[in-house]
């Protein structure tokens, strides 16, 4: 029983090493646009951002990462959120799969990737805000 205790414990850390070898994406910009770097294995990608003044965008991708551009003359400054949804290449199970009338039953999708994130707008330009620090 300790045996196999042990086999699961290592099988758990190996999956977890495994896991941590896929990077996520980095977010990178320049003065008027965001992308995401370190993008491997993930398509299908949307990128959602919210404006400070509560416009939302979006921004699809099939394959590369979606690149968000600020729009020229409707550019406001302040925190700019973003939610981005991708497909990785790994499947995984539907547990409770969908009879949709279109051939056989769907048993598998691909593991869907979610991460959030802001960037800050200044002068009508994306910045990297420094960090303050009290002593």
């Amino acid at each position: 029983m300790r045996f196999l205790s042990m086999l699961a414990a290592a099988s758990l850390a190996f999956a977890g090493a495994a896991h941590a070898a896929e990077p996520d994406p980095v977010q990178q910009h320049n003065s008027n646009a965001v992308w995401f770097e370190n993008w491997i294995g993930l398509s299908n990608a949307t990128m959602v951002v919210a404006a400070p003044n509560g416009r939302i965008s979006q921004v699809r991708a099939d394959s590369g990462t979606p690149v968000y551009e600020l729009t020229r003359g409707d550019v406001q400054d302040g925190v700019y959120r973003y939610e981005l949804r991708a497909a990785t290449e790994e499947d995984i199970e539907i547990v409770n799969p969908i009879d949709n009338g279109r051939g056989e039953m769907q048993t598998t999708m691909k593991k869907p990737f979610y991460m959030t994130g802001h960037f800050v707008v200044s002068r009508g330009v994306i910045i990297t805000p420094e960090e303050v620090k009290e002593e």
